[in-house]
């Protein structure tokens, strides 16, 4: 509900947004610009003095101005024709015009009302509503994503443009908020929907009747600095009715213009000191820094609708287009899906299809959006969840754990969960199997028992559907056929070779970069934009699963490089292993920003064996910034599949990389990457302790054993795998 609150009106309203935010961030110089420009008076003038220095060079002066800037403006008559100018305070004399700045007015027209009266000011007043629904709804999003409130600036993981849209709402918050509610009051307080809460004082009803007293009689004015004074505003020549006017930032009076007497005065009221304190606040006008800040704080509205359109389009692009999707308060079944690279969404939308075809009612969304309090004619719930990593919740079903933990029930409609995985695996479709877990623990009562789904295959989810048809009663004929991903042609530039020794042959494939275009490039879709650790996914002949291999290369590097092991039989390391300088395959990038080394310079632990190099090597050759890196490295033997070990002698000159520690498990003495780690022990201990990510590549078995030798290692320290993972500390590539 949050995400729908916050996407929809920032989508609408981002033209209007944009204007109003742009335009308010070029106002905001103004003030700055005009404070710097005007001479300011010594501390000590009395309003005396200035008047009456303007006065002996204006004879027919007739008001005074002071602006928040400090800047004073003088209006006076000179034989009939009238006339203006900005004074020097120190000489009383005029240095520039009073005209207003062509510039400004342009943009505070443009700001206030897109030059269209009052209707526009409604349009600025919606968009300003539009702003402040979206920053608070933002905030809620960004405390969820960071884990709660008070981790609010707790460091980010995830695809570039959603951390960007989310560091910038971090700053910015503050200054939207103050920004988009003072408008909405100004707004208010134009069209008369404040009450009135200005205290003038009453024009006195009996006067002297003399004139011509002279300003330094005048005893008030001699006691007000000219910081104080607001305005001051001479009677009428000749009229003996007429007194001076005082406006102050204390109150405002009336002064007899025969005695100096002070006829009348009131002070501000509470009601105006706040007013003027929002004036201020959202103008700038006597805070020109603050008014520089929230306008610089502005300037995140077009950033971040930017990103936001960006992600937006991502998260379709995730997801097929599912026909006839109906709202979550009027479908009879809700369908939930937990997908990482899109896969298990297109079984999701086959569902859809057929649900739909019997003539139920079908609302499919993803596990992050559950909201039990929105199914109120749900007869079902089926929840379809692929699993990442090892075990872990993929990308669309960040949070629905946590979620159902909160509830105090659970859901009256029956539920169904169908895991999809792997079986060479052994976390094996663990995700799904979680979720069926909490959900018996919550009592929520079952459809059908829990069930798998092999390496997508279309028989398997066929045979699943029949028995669901079976359980609602009706035929149901899933006929699946893969959505295959937009591939690209990738043209093998250079090889090199290891491991025929050892018989296991390998292979570092560098590919040419595709050229893109300018839209990918702008929305980093594609080949566009990629960094070491994403994945590269590449079709066998005759299978619908695609093999995935990690980056060791980031797009920064001008080419696309993979490390690759011919396994007997294996279709797709086969065909790649084959290839030669010249040949081309079709290939598409996966994002995946969960096996990052992220920011910071905190240390960073690389450990892999065999083809788990590759994502390593390419952090550590994208280094350019220095962080301590220290890499553990297994392989059969230095002769045959030191991966990289060309390269490694340089980047250890040039501080790339800190140590590098190697395990050879074909020598006289087997030894394997945990052994070398139990080795550097006392290293990995402190390193752990200053802070220091830990990230892990390569095979099952081999991340197994990493993991219980570094419960040794740490177990002195209190520390364990499990509590840095929690922390961020530890991620696995594990395959």
């Amino acid at each position: 509900m949050i995400r729908a609150l916050h996407r929809w009106p920032g989508i609408v309203a981002l033209a209007f947004v944009t204007v109003l935010t742009l335009s308010g961030a070029v106002l905001s110089v103004f003030p700055a610009a005009e404070r710097l420009a005007a001479p300011q008076a010594d501390a000590g003038l009395s309003v005396v003095e200035l008047a009456t220095r303007i006065q002996s060079a204006y004879p027919g002066v007739e008001q005074i101005r002071r602006a928040p800037s400090g800047r004073i403006t003088a209006y006076w008559f000179d034989q009939g024709a009238p006339g203006a100018a900005v004074i020097d305070p120190a000489t009383g004399q005029g240095i520039t015009s009073a005209d207003p700045n062509p510039v400004e007015r342009w943009f505070t027209n443009l700001h206030r009302s897109l030059f269209l009266g009052d209707s526009g000011r409604i349009a600025m007043a919606a968009g300003a509503a539009a702003m402040l629904m979206l920053s608070f709804s933002g905030a809620a999003l960004i405390a969820r994503r960071a884990g709660g409130w008070r981790r609010w600036f707790a460091p980010l993981r995830g695809p570039l443009t959603g951390r960007l849209h989310v560091e910038i709402a971090r700053m910015a918050f503050l200054g939207l908020v103050l920004s988009s509610g003072t408008a909405l009051w100004m707004t208010a307080s134009t069209f008369d929907l404040l009450p009135a809460g200005a205290a003038k004082p009453s024009f006195p009803a009996t006067v002297s009747g003399e004139t011509g007293v002279a300003l330094a009689e005048m005893a008030m004015l001699n006691d007000i600095p000219v910081a104080d004074l607001r305005e001051l505003s001479f009677p009428y020549p000749g009229d003996r009715t007429d007194v001076f006017t005082l406006k102050t930032d204390r109150g405002s009076g009336y002064l007899d213009q025969g005695t100096g007497a002070l006829l009348a005065w009131t002070d501000l009221s509470a009601w105006e000191r706040v007013s003027e304190t929002i004036y201020m606040l959202h103008t700038g006008q006597g805070a020109a820094v603050l008014g520089l800040v929230l306008g610089l704080m502005a300037l995140a509205v077009p950033a971040m609708g930017a990103t936001g359109v960006l992600i937006w389009l991502a998260g379709r692009r995730g997801r097929p287009g599912i026909r006839g999707n109906q709202p979550a308060d009027r479908a009879e079944t809700i369908l939930l899906v937990g997908s990482e690279g899109g896969t298990t969404w297109g079984f999701a939308a086959t569902l859809h299809g057929a649900l739909t075809k019997a003539g139920r009612s079908v609302h499919a969304a993803p596990m992050s959006a559950f909201a039990p309090d929105r199914y109120v004619r749900a007869q079902r719930i089926i929840v379809l969840a692929a699993t990442y990593g090892a075990g872990d919740a993929p990308a669309s079903a960040r949070g629905f754990l946590e979620r159902l933990a909160t509830l105090d029930r659970a859901p009256a409609a029956p539920l169904v969960v169908l895991g999809f995985g792997d079986r060479s695996f052994p976390a094996y479709c663990a995700f799904a199997r979680d979720v069926a877990a909490a959900a018996e623990a919550k009592g929520w009562p079952e459809l059908m028992p829990f069930d798998t789904i092999d390496r997508q295959s279309p028989q398997d989810f066929a045979r699943w559907g029949r028995a669901l048809g079976e359980a609602l009663g009706i035929p149901l004929e899933l006929s699946h056929q893969p959505v295959l991903p937009k591939t690209e042609t990738l043209t093998l530039v250079s090889r090199r070779d290891y491991g025929a020794e050892v018989q296991a042959p390998t292979a570092i494939l560098r590919f040419a970069l595709p050229r893109a275009t300018l839209w990918p490039r702008l929305a980093g879709t594609g080949f566009a934009r990629f960094d070491a650790g994403d994945l590269i996914g590449v079709l066998p002949e005759g299978s619908p699963v695609p093999r995935l291999y990690s980056l060791a290369s980031a797009r920064r590097d001008g080419f696309i490089e993979i490390v690759v092991k011919k396994h007997p039989g294996g279709l797709c390391s086969g065909r790649l292993t084959a290839l030669e300088p010249g040949d081309t395959v079709a290939a598409f990038l996966r994002r995946n920003p969960d096996f990052q080394p992220g920011r910071g310079r905190a240390p960073l632990i690389l450990i892999g064996a065999g083809t788990g190099i590759g994502p390593l090597a390419g952090f550590v050759r994208g280094n350019a910034r220095r962080r301590p890196i220290h890499l553990f490295f297994g392989m059969r033997h230095p002769d045959s599949d030191f991966l990289y070990g060309e390269e490694m002698p340089g980047w250890q000159a040039d501080g790339r990389l800190s140590g590098l520690a190697t395990a050879v498990s074909r020598g006289a003495q087997p030894h394997y990457v945990q052994d070398a780690l139990r080795a550097e022990a006392a290293l990995v201990a402190r390193l752990i302790r200053d802070g220091a990510r830990v990230m892990v590549c390569g095979g099952r078995d081999m991340a197994a054993g990493v993991a219980d030798a570094l419960a040794e290692i740490l177990a002195p320290a209190g520390l364990t795998p499990a509590v840095l993972k929690t922390q961020g500390r530890y991620v696995e590539d594990v395959y």
